[in-house]
């Protein structure tokens, strides 16, 4: 079977758990390199939803992402570059050869690198078809406390969907009801992810931790990351390392929404 890539790092953490930050931080590591779009979603659309990388997602994506510059800031090459890129990306069919132009510019960096949050939720015949398709591949899954994780996905969710009013409305039934949707709920089961990556990939393939254990020391989780990589260690601008993305407004945990899925949290801890 051709591969692929040579080496392949993919981030796959739970929504909410601090892929967008790790994403934020390895992209200044030499020898990492990520393409213009973080999250790619190929292996998900390959193995469960196609659509994820329909002719029209795509092309929204170019519209909204890559089309657009500031003449001001931007420099000649860097343009060209992205305007190559955004060329393989809008390119069909979407298979292993469109995946592997995506890193195209990729020069001596180590890894090839992918984070997705729709990643955790590949099968587990879809984790065995990646490892299959790469020289080494090195899988990265991140966990947060799922009360804390929930509060936060539902709150972003709500945010970028313009329905935060729906906080102060919902009863606690209306409230589980949408929790229980597969597009929210099916990121909080993190033992089922866990097993099937762990069915499917070499113990070394794969690597587990905690957001809360990143956040307790941030240069010692990267040490062990760049240990499991087998890359050099690198030095992160601090203010890097500090910085907050993708953070949801402060809104306390109601009452009602820890005592209504405190069963299934514990299940899952």
């Amino acid at each position: 079977m051709t591969k692929i890539l040579d080496n392949l790092f993919i981030g796959a953490g739970a929504m909410k758990a601090g892929t967008t930050w790790l994403y934020s931080v390895f992209d200044r590591h030499p020898e990492i390199y990520f393409s213009f779009e973080k999250e790619i979603h190929y292996f998900y659309a390959a193995y469960v939803k196609p659509d994820v990388l329909s002719n029209k997602a795509r092309l929204r994506n170019a519209q909204d992402k890559y089309l657009t510059f500031d003449a001001e800031k931007i420099r000649p090459q860097g343009l060209r570059d992205r305007l190559h890129w955004t060329a393989n990306y809008l390119d069909s069919p979407v298979d292993d050869i469109w995946y592997r132009n995506l890193f195209a510019l990729r020069t001596r960096q180590t890894y090839a690198a992918d984070f997705s949050n729709l990643y955790a939720l590949l099968p587990e015949s879809g984790w065995r078809r990646v490892q299959d398709r790469v020289d080494r591949l090195r899988v990265l899954y991140t966990m947060r406390d799922p009360v804390e994780r929930l509060w936060s996905h539902v709150k972003f969710h709500l945010r970028v969907t313009g329905k935060d009013a729906l906080l102060d409305q919902w009863t606690p039934e209306e409230a589980e009801a949408f929790f229980r949707q597969p597009f929210i709920w099916d990121n909080a089961e993190y033992g089922r992810a866990v097993a099937r990556m762990q069915a499917a990939l070499p113990s070394d393939a794969l690597k587990i931790a905690w957001h809360e254990e990143i956040h307790a020391d941030e240069i010692g989780f990267l040490r062990s990351v760049e240990g499991f990589l087998g890359i050099s260690q690198f030095d992160y601008p601090g203010a890097l390392l500090k910085q907050k993305v993708n953070a949801t407004a402060k809104r306390p945990i109601p009452d009602w929404f820890r005592d209504l899925l405190e069963r299934d949290f514990e299940r899952i801890r």
